[in-house]
């Protein structure tokens, strides 16, 4: 599998899949989410709905994830994710590592082969993004998939600056 990174907007991605860093009850919010519920226009959210009255009332859980039409995006399809809210008193971190597994497996069920991912987790759910990057990338590399190309599109230099870290590539993942 290749792993690249992007310095970008995720809305934006001509991949297979776009993962988004979703709550819970998959009817959008801020950041990622809204982004892509925004640009993906109402078949998005329609999906969503109906998702919630047949199999996530209570909404989906943590570390799950879930696909949907990705609308108006270039994508084919939405992987939702519900990222865990860092805790300084608790370690999440297996919750963090299942939102990529689950991704990945959902992926693999959807025949996708490329599938773009952000930072879950590392924004409003104030995750340290040097670890969510790590726990990114360390989950990625471990997991047995037939996606052939993993983007960790990133909103902003410091998230950009983290994954080229845990990823080892210095200047060299720069897409």
């Amino acid at each position: 599998m290749r792993v690249t990174l992007v310095r970008g907007d995720i809305t934006e991605q001509d991949a297979d899949a776009v993962v988004n860093a979703a709550n819970s009850s998959l009817l959008g919010g801020g950041g990622v989410d809204g982004a892509i519920h925004r640009r993906g226009g109402p078949a998005i959210l329609r999906e969503c709905r109906e998702l919630r009255a047949s199999r996530y009332g209570g909404g989906l859980p943590t570390g799950q994830a879930v696909a949907t039409t990705a609308g108006d995006l270039p994508a084919r399809w939405v992987i939702h994710t519900v990222g865990p809210v860092h805790s300084s008193t608790e370690d999440r971190s297996d919750l963090l590592a299942s939102c990529y597994r689950e991704s990945l497996r959902v992926a693999d069920e959807l025949g996708a082969a490329v599938v773009a991912f952000p930072a879950v987790s590392a924004g409003v759910y104030g995750w340290p993004v040097g670890d969510a990057a790590r726990i990114a990338v360390e989950t990625v590399r471990a997991t047995a998939t037939k996606v052939t190309d993993v983007r960790f599109v990133l909103f902003n230099e410091e998230a950009y600056t983290a994954f080229e870290r845990a990823l080892g590539t210095g200047e060299n993942g720069r897409s």
